[in-house]
């Protein structure tokens, strides 16, 4: 659980999980509590992201923040001057030097929140998010419920045939599910 404490002055925040577990939603939520305490917070997501805004970060329950969306994470350092928290979305998608530039803005003093897919579809690490974890101070891993039997949910199965690692999908692509689910699925489809 997260725990507040206001004299501190920079830190890193991770939300990670599978597809469909609240993630965006969590961030979200700490994002907008950081501006009704009026503290000057600016919002980041890959621009890649357009599954349902190019410029606002979106929940799957459609909830939603004005967003910047960035190149590199390079970008995040250039336009987060002056600022009290950085939200970031989608973290997987950016490459590794994210987690230098989340460094460098918490030795700023800036809290900053990173939310992000912990696994790829194959059940492996993906991108920074390791790293991230490893270097945040507070870490919450959310969970969807399995579509297939009702545990906790850790992975985002792909239902399309692809091996791509960047495949943007909703629930038509994607699917979560639970360990036992997510094992006995890669065996039927042959992987």
């Amino acid at each position: 659980m997260f725990l507040e404490n206001y004299n501190q002055k920079g830190w890193i925040e991770v939300v990670c999980g599978s597809m469909f577990s609240g993630k965006t939603e969590e961030l979200i939520r700490r994002l907008r509590r950081a501006e009704f305490a009026h503290q000057r917070v600016e919002i980041f997501k890959p621009s890649i992201d357009v599954r349902y805004s190019e410029e606002e970060v979106v929940s799957h329950n459609a909830t939603t923040i004005r967003s910047t969306p960035v190149e590199s994470p390079q970008n995040i350092l250039l336009l987060s001057s002056d600022v009290d928290v950085v939200g970031i979305d989608e973290a997987q998608f950016f490459d590794d030097s994210l987690v230098d530039v989340c460094r460098e803005l918490a030795d700023r003093g800036v809290r900053v929140i990173v939310a992000g897919l912990d696994m790829d579809f194959t059940g492996k690490p993906f991108g920074p998010m390791p790293a991230l974890m490893a270097t945040a101070e507070y870490v919450d891993k959310v969970h969807a419920i399995c579509v297939h039997c009702g545990n906790p949910a850790q992975h985002s199965h792909r239902l399309a045939k692809s091996e791509k690692l960047v495949m943007l999908g909703e629930k038509d692509t994607y699917e979560p599910v639970c360990r036992h689910c997510f094992v006995r699925l890669r065996k039927e489809m042959g992987e």
